[in-house]
């Protein structure tokens, strides 16, 4: 008799190696045009099979491990998010005349990234000290919660920090697990395996820089915008525009196209982001607003509000960013000091320029390739919403003299897409 899987005899042994990961069925049964229909939609069916799987081999492992960390995981991929970086490798995809042969692959990919986002975002709040995520507690805190009435808070905050960073590292593993799943045509393979290691990589290297920004002498406007096209852009849009392309065999004019598109938008999406943090509404980004600023992360609506304000001599301006930046306990009031001077120096309306620019940039990239008419018109609304930027019928003004610090020769090159 097989025995219950909350017993602790119920654990593979050396002799009992698992069986080789397969996509759910419900990555392998919808038809391409349901699919077409609500992307967001198929792939939550994927995750839905693929967690369920996940949380039951982790319950039968062990049922604590199954309840406080394989469960919150699936939660947390499932419960939120618009799906943006699975639309992005759906729709390449489709634009580059991919169809029913690639769909599994893709609904596959698609949700990798979805649990890859999960990683970041996880292991992004410990670092941060963030207390909420999408409106609810963040899951190093909800986890502190859960530990704490046995009476020692500091120890039950610690443990909550230790649990999220292997809750972080247990959500990279599936997702790393769901692409070695992912069958796509041999001509693809290696370069969706590449593309993978290098998204995995340039993830962790812009976090780094984002952290080490927060200890470090004020960065440059170019060193914001590296980390940023590191930390966020890359895997957020061109990345996930580039497995899609792989996916369906594109030739190398149409990849190159959506990469210079991806890695346009993707900085334009971070830019937005910036922007968010400090003058967003809590009640629909889901996050307090002014993390950033009592983070002292080195955005690069910071530094370029600092390099406008040194330029003019501003010496109110500095020392308003300086008393403020990395302030944990800012106040409200003290926020609204920032926000005055991102407004006077023009750092605000400058980075709004830039997004306008690079939404435009990105576009033209994109109409410039050879892409299926629907999967066009799909890509292009993903890259407006991504960038915040509502689509307009004509192009933005050329560039203005306020947009002089965002031009340097280094963020030039990742907008280009000749740094790496």
């Amino acid at each position: 008799m097989r025995p219950s899987p909350t017993e602790a005899t119920d654990r593979p042994t050396a002799d009992q190696a698992p069986p080789s990961p397969r996509l759910p069925p419900a990555a392998r049964t919808e038809a391409v045009e349901i699919i077409d229909g609500d992307v967001p939609a198929a792939v939550g069916r994927v995750l839905d099979a693929l967690l369920a799987e996940r949380v039951a081999r982790a319950t039968a492992l062990d049922p604590v491990f199954g309840r406080d960390l394989a469960a919150r995981v699936a939660r947390f991929t499932l419960d939120g998010g618009k799906r943006t970086r699975s639309q992005f490798v759906w729709w390449a995809m489709r634009a580059c005349g991919g169809g029913p042969a690639q769909a599994e692959a893709a609904l596959g990919i698609g949700a990798a990234l979805e649990l890859i986002q999960t990683c970041a975002l996880v292991h992004d709040d410990v670092m941060d000290g963030a207390r909420t995520r999408r409106g609810r507690p963040a899951l190093h805190v909800d986890v502190a919660d859960q530990y704490a009435d046995a009476g020692m808070p500091a120890p039950a905050r610690r443990f909550g920090e230790a649990a999220a960073v292997l809750a972080g590292d247990l959500a990279l593993a599936w997702a790393d697990d769901t692409v070695a799943a992912v069958e796509p045509e041999p001509a693809a393979a290696r370069a969706v395996r590449e593309l993978w290691s290098a998204l995995r990589t340039e993830m962790v290297a812009g976090q780094y820089l984002d952290v080490r920004g927060q200890v470090a002498s004020a960065p440059s406007v170019a060193r914001a915008v590296r980390a940023a096209c590191l930390k966020s852009a890359l895997y957020s849009v061109e990345r996930p525009l580039a497995l899609g392309a792989a996916l369906a065999g594109a030739d190398s004019a149409r990849r190159a196209a959506l990469c210079s598109a991806g890695r346009c938008v993707g900085i334009a999406f971070q830019l937005r982001d910036d922007l968010v943090d400090v003058y967003g509404d809590p009640r629909r980004s889901g996050k307090p607003v002014g993390g950033d600023i009592r983070a002292g992360r080195p955005t690069a609506l910071v530094a370029v509000a600092r390099a406008r304000a040194e330029a003019a001599g501003d010496r109110h301006a500095l020392a308003v960013l300086r008393r403020s930046l990395g302030r944990a306990e800012l106040s409200e009031s003290g926020l609204a000091e920032v926000r005055d001077v991102l407004e006077a120096t023009g750092a605000r309306d400058t980075v709004e320029a830039r997004i306008g620019r690079l939404v435009d940039r990105g576009l033209r990239h994109l109409e410039s390739a050879d892409l299926e008419p629907e999967g066009r018109r799909r890509l292009r609304g993903l890259l407006h919403a991504a960038a915040g930027s509502p689509p307009a019928p004509e192009d933005p003004a050329p560039d203005d003299r306020d947009a002089r610090v965002l031009r340097s020769p280094l963020v030039a090159a990742h907008v280009d897409g000749t740094v790496r």
